[in-house]
């Protein structure tokens, strides 16, 4: 494909916030081209290889009827098309994986499958066009609303450009708003200028950001030996350790996010100390019939692997691959210490039975096709989210900040990643939240909405926000948003003042957004 392309609406970006822009848009009737640069769309879900990290309510209530449509379809789709034993299929509840860190533990391949046939209606009449492995190679504005964006074939070479009358970024960088010239916000912000307990006592340190983690997925084959060759950088990463962290890199020891004290890890479950195996398990073979499964099948998304020794955007092209390769050596060179020195619950070391499932993931290398980034250029919003508004230290009372220009909810902790910056967790209780529409309002652009985590928070509460729920929410409602303003002729502005925004909040509410939550305590 080539020439140009034209929709109502163009999705760059086809993470779990652009699949559930398109889909809310392609339900309110219109014409949606959504561009994707690895082969899988579903970002977190799929290509980042990371199950949802989701609140403890979210079985009865804190998400959008469209997400729980995904969920439910997650379970269905085990129950159509493998054989749980009789007492999993009978759990309402299903979790495939029984992972800790989730209700819906369960694999990338199957977020995929679900995603593609919630889409497929759309797809099938044409209402949506999906361009896989297509990246962003350009825009073109015109004073304040962007006129097209060019996006090119990583296999091909051939150049689209898409025609739109609203262009939604969901980039998982926010690669869009330097494209378009749309005003934006990188890394940590200065306590001056927010006042939050958390931002940075001095200046703003645009490259200070969250690290990424380049994830895989490992089963375990006692008595065989799938030992990985020695990568390259081996020798670097089996003698770093940061000033900040307990012991070295390439180890079991971590700090506790709270409170930075030595948190003792395994790798399997051993007394007195934390499994790293059944954090993220994505498959528990306890859940199908016996001969189903020879192993569990685990994500690795565990703090060993986080990179933080540079940002993956901000510096130039050169610099980022450079720190996408550090990443993948990071990763490929703790499996290799884990399948050769590692501590062994019997006195010995090395796990070589551990295996790299490269075809969880769908990549030659094992690693999962895309990083896990945890945070992406931000807009200049017309509202800002702050630490103040959804703090449990910060609020005197046990709500967070209500905001009248509700467009969603999520619950999260304000949960930071060591930083690029040398910094440790920042890690504290949030209280559920709304997400209000002036975050997704960009200061100048017209035509221009966020669709994931590139809404108008800080380095700080884009710790809460940036998990799947919410960004799905926030795809769907910047789907809406566009889809609303298209049909009335308004700037996406426009919605948030007088009786439109009680008319928007209809629309929302109506497809099944939720716009608040009942009294709720601290996460």
């Amino acid at each position: 494909m080539g020439g140009e392309l034209a929709a109502d609406i163009a999705v760059i970006g086809g993470g779990v916030g652009g699949c559930a822009a398109a889909l809310a848009a392609a339900r309110a009737g219109k014409t949606v081209v959504l561009t994707e640069e690895t082969p899988w769309i579903g970002g977190q879900l799929t290509s980042q290889a990371v199950p949802p990290d989701e609140h403890r309510w979210i079985e009865q209530f804190g998400c959008t009827r469209s997400y729980r449509t995904f969920r439910e379809g997650v379970r269905s789709y085990y129950r159509d098309h493998f054989p749980l034993t009789a007492e999993a299929r009978a759990k309402p509840d299903l979790n495939p994986g029984n992972g800790g860190v989730s209700r819906l533990c369960h694999e990338p391949r199957t977020a995929l499958a679900v995603l593609q046939q919630m889409l497929a209606p759309h797809v099938h009449s044409g209402r949506v066009t999906v361009l896989l492995r297509h990246g962003l190679r350009g825009a073109e504005a015109d004073g304040d609303r962007v006129a097209a964006v060019t996006v090119g074939g990583l296999d091909t070479g051939r150049e689209v450009v898409l025609r739109a009358r609203c262009f939604l970024d969901a980039t998982e960088c926010g690669d869009l708003l330097p494209a378009t010239g749309t005003e934006f916000v990188t890394g940590s912000e200065s306590a001056r200028e927010t006042g939050e307990p958390h931002a940075l006592a001095g200046d703003a340190d645009p490259l200070d950001m969250q690290a990424v983690s380049w994830c895989f997925a490992l089963d375990y084959l006692e008595g065989q030996d799938h030992t990985i060759g020695k990568p390259e950088q081996y020798g670097f990463w089996h003698e770093y350790k940061a000033d900040f962290w307990p012991g070295r890199q390439l180890g079991w020891t971590t700090p506790w996010p709270w409170d930075h004290t030595p948190n003792r890890n395994s790798l399997f479950p051993v007394e007195g100390k934390n499994s790293c195996w059944l954090f993220r398990r994505i498959l528990d073979k306890g859940n199908f019939l016996p001969g189903a499964y020879a192993s569990d099948v685990t994500l690795v998304n565990w703090p060993m692997i986080d990179y933080w020794l540079g940002p993956l955007f901000g510096q130039g092209e050169e610099e980022a691959r450079r720190h996408r390769e550090a990443a993948k050596q990071l990763s490929l060179s703790f499996l290799y210490w884990m399948q050769t020195e590692a501590e062994r619950f019997d006195g010995g070391c090395g796990f070589p039975g551990l295996r790299l499932r490269r075809d969880v993931v769908g990549t030659e290398d094992g690693l999962a096709m895309y990083p896990y980034i945890r945070e992406s250029r931000r807009i200049r919003a017309e509202f800002t989210v702050l630490e103040q508004h959804v703090s449990a230290d910060c609020r005197r009372e046990p709500v967070a900040e209500k905001f009248p220009d509700s467009v969603g909810v999520g619950a999260y902790r304000l949960d930071l990643h060591p930083s690029t910056g040398g910094r440790n967790y920042v890690d504290m209780a949030s209280l559920p939240f709304q997400i209000p529409l002036g975050s997704l309002i960009p200061v100048r652009m017209e035509n221009l909405l966020p669709a994931c985590k590139n809404i108008g928070t800080t380095h700080v509460t884009n710790g809460c926000y940036r998990l799947h729920p919410v960004e799905w929410n926030v795809g769907e409602a910047a789907g809406l948003l566009a889809a609303f303003c298209l049909d009335r002729g308004l700037a996406p502005r426009q919605a948030r003042r007088g009786p439109m925004l009680a008319d928007f909040q209809g629309l929302l509410a109506r497809e099944g957004v939720e716009l608040d939550w009942p009294r709720m305590g601290k996460l």
